[in-house]
């Protein structure tokens, strides 16, 4: 355009046309984009500081990718948390099914008092049922020696007997009473020539007067001893009295020598004879005292028949029970009965252990994009674009140790059918895994503490980035309204710019006429 020569007006009027069609194309360029800095041409400060802004942005953006992960991770551990804890109070319903439960199973015997009544010992023998593969006998007769009937008196601080004045009792020895009656004069012929009672002197006196018992003792004690043994032997002093003149006596009928009362009771009593089979009744007594067979059979009397109960899950074996359901005392496979064992524990023994291999499953499967924290993996979150906020996520015991959650780590051992025996083993294992529900609560409560720490940063972290991409977008997006009034302007300009540019030349061709 150098080589042609225009007018003033003309490239005035040029000028303006050409200002006006670059503005129009920078206003056509941001109605396009719906940006004001297109570049860092438009507006270096705005532009650099969007670009940073929306950077932080986008790398906050890739933090929301593994927080959704991290929640999800620990939404799958609470989901078989939950299983787990719903599984653990099925097993603590079946242990109290089982406590409850008292279907164990019985059997009652005859007592055969021919076969048993001899001196030789006679027993029942348990054998399996609680007792496992130990073996334990119960006495179905008495052989203990037999021991003879004894009384005891305590003799007082003594005192004297008149000349004419007696002390009389009565001594029965073995059913036959003998009346004992001292005199001063037998009290002066072996003591010290007094009338003086002592206990010394009391036990020489009786042991002269009394028949079929051996007078002895020590100090103020006197026994009376029978010299027989068996079921009558027996000895029993009776009250004293203060016979002939009493004088001044001080053997009172209250006895001050003697310490009231004195009638001894039966000493000990003799026993049985060698041999004698014991009643239904005493049979029961001693069997449910009996510490090496309580808490594993229980008997009692089945109208006069004797009744074991096998308190356990496996059969009992009862030998001493002749084919004829007699008890004997007699050994040999023949001669043992069998008592089933309790069917309904023994079932609740295999689902105890069903629901325990399921709790390990629930564990195992409770894993989101191969990180399970059931089984101790660690979950490590980073919360800001420069790694200098983060949470580690981990099941941790008591101690603050890291730990898994399935059976071992809880402690829930498998069972066996003689664990469900016992009420007592029952009732600990209750204990057991109600520590277990404490345990997987806390688990629980901290998985859930640590799943709204991970919310709460997405939703901030979702916040801040909108906070980042408004601010961004306040530096660099054009005002659409603004910029159309302002091409609907400038497209008005280009035309009065070219109306103007055609009326100088208009002026510019005025000069043809003078050639006309």
């Amino acid at each position: 355009m150098s080589d042609v020569s225009l007018s003033k007006a003309v490239r005035s009027n040029l000028l303006s046309l050409q200002g006006t069609a670059a503005s129009m194309a920078k206003t056509q360029e941001r109605l396009a984009t719906g940006l004001k800095v297109n570049s860092a041409l438009d507006n270096p400060t705005n532009f650099f500081t969007a670009s940073a802004l929306n950077s932080r942005a986008g790398d906050m953006a890739n933090l929301l990718d593994s927080m959704s992960s991290g929640i999800k991770t620990i939404e799958a551990a609470d989901n078989g948390l939950k299983s787990i804890t719903k599984t653990v109070e099925t097993m603590q319903s079946t242990l109290r099914q089982a406590r409850q439960d008292k279907s164990f199973k019985t059997g009652s015997y005859t007592i055969d008092t021919t076969a048993i009544g001899s001196s030789t010992i006679k027993n029942l023998t348990f054998t399996g049922g609680a007792f496992g593969t130990n073996s334990v006998n119960f006495a179905l007769n008495d052989t203990s020696a037999a021991t003879a009937g004894s009384a005891a008196v305590t003799f007082g601080a003594g005192g004297t007997l008149d000349t004419a004045a007696t002390l009389d009792f009565t001594v029965t020895v073995d059913g036959a009473a003998q009346n004992v009656s001292i005199t001063q004069a037998e009290l002066l012929a072996v003591g010290d020539n007094n009338s003086t009672m002592t206990a010394a002197e009391f036990r020489t006196i009786l042991g002269t007067k009394v028949t079929g018992a051996t007078v002895g003792g020590t100090g103020s004690g006197i026994t009376l001893t029978s010299n027989t043994t068996g079921v009558a032997s027996d000895v029993d002093v009776g009250t004293a009295t203060i016979g002939g003149t009493v004088g001044t006596s001080t053997l009172t009928p209250t006895l001050a020598g003697l310490n009231a009362p004195i009638n001894g009771t039966a000493g000990t009593a003799a026993g049985v004879a060698a041999g004698t089979p014991k009643t239904v009744d005493t049979m029961v007594t001693q069997i449910n005292n009996n510490a090496a067979l309580k808490d594993f059979v229980r008997a009692s009397n089945d109208n006069g028949k004797l009744r074991i109960e096998n308190l356990s899950t496996s059969a009992l074996s009862v030998t001493g029970v002749g084919p004829d359901g007699e008890i004997d005392g007699t050994t040999g496979a023949s001669n043992t009965a069998s008592v089933l064992g309790n069917d309904v524990r023994k079932n609740l023994v295999k689902q105890f252990n069903e629901l325990r291999d399921q709790l390990d499953k629930f564990a195992d499967d409770s894993s989101f994009n191969g990180i399970n924290l059931l089984r101790g993996d660690k979950l490590k979150l980073t919360f800001n674009e420069t790694g200098t906020s983060t949470i580690e996520i981990q099941a941790k015991d008591e101690g603050g140790v890291p730990t898994s959650i399935n059976n071992t780590a809880l402690s829930i051992d498998e069972v066996f059918t003689s664990d469900f025996d016992s009420d007592s083993t029952l009732d600990d294992k209750l204990d057991a895994l109600a520590d277990v529900m404490g345990k997987l609560r806390s688990h629980a409560s901290s998985f859930g503490s640590n799943l709204s720490i991970v919310e709460n940063r997405t939703d901030f972290t979702k916040n801040m980035i909108n906070t980042l991409e408004t601010g961004a977008s306040n530096l660099t997006l054009a005002d659409t309204n603004e910029e159309a009034a302002n091409l609907l302007a400038l497209q008005t300009r280009q035309q009065l710019s070219s109306t103007a540019l055609s009326m100088a030349s208009q002026a510019d061709q005025a000069v043809l006429r003078l050639f006309g």
